[in-house]
C-alpha cells in the first residue's frame, strides 16, 4: 500500500481483523504466563501480604524461561516446523 493511498474497506477490516487476532493472543499469553509462573513459584498459604524475595527471583525466572521457550516455538512453526 502506497504511503498516500487510502486503504479500502475490506483493507480496513483485514487490518482490524489482525490487531484483534494479535491482542487475543498477547491476552491469553498473559493469562497462561500469571497462571504457571503463580502456580508455581508463590506458596498456597499465604503469610505475607508481599511475595518473599524466593517468590520474587522464581516469578522473574519463570517469566524469562516462558519468554525464551514462546519464541522458540514461534520461531520453529514460522520455519514449518524445522528445528532453528
Amino acid at each position: 500500500m502506497a504511503a498516500n493511498k487510502v486503504p479500502t474497506e475490506i483493507e480496513r477490516q483485514k487490518i482490524f481483523g489482525i490487531a484483534e487476532t494479535e491482542m487475543e493472543y498477547r491476552v491469553e499469553f498473559f493469562n497462561k504466563l500469571t497462571h504457571t509462573c503463580f502456580d508455581k513459584c508463590v506458596e498456597k498459604k499465604y503469610k505475607e501480604p508481599e511475595l518473599y524475595m524466593g517468590e520474587n527471583t522464581c516469578i522473574d525466572r519463570c517469566v524469562s524461561k516462558y519468554q525464551q521457550i514462546t519464541n522458540i516455538i514461534g520461531t520453529i512453526l514460522a520455519n514449518g516446523g524445522r528445528s532453528m
